[in-house]
């Protein structure tokens, strides 16, 4: 007879991207308003604000050393 396996929080698990979960809309609901009281407040928009400001400059970047502008700096060899 084989032990039935529990959920123990103190445990690490894994799934893989294709793995499915399901909600249902109680629970999907209460999700749904924690997150939006969440970002709601003024430091969230804050953060959400500087993470899009970060993607924009990540992308000008991108454009930038494709492109030419930018260069990578290159230390010496034995410098550390």
């Amino acid at each position: 007879m084989s032990e039935k396996i529990t959920y123990d929080p103190s445990k690490s698990y894994t799934w893989t991207p294709e793995d499915v979960f399901e909600l249902t809309g109680e629970e999907f609901g209460a999700i749904l308003n924690a997150v939006r009281g969440v970002i709601s407040t003024p430091e969230a928009l804050r953060v959400l604000q500087a993470n899009e400001a970060n993607n924009i400059i990540e992308k000008l970047m991108v454009r930038s050393v494709e492109s030419g502008v930018v260069k990578e700096v290159v230390a010496p060899v034995g410098a550390e």
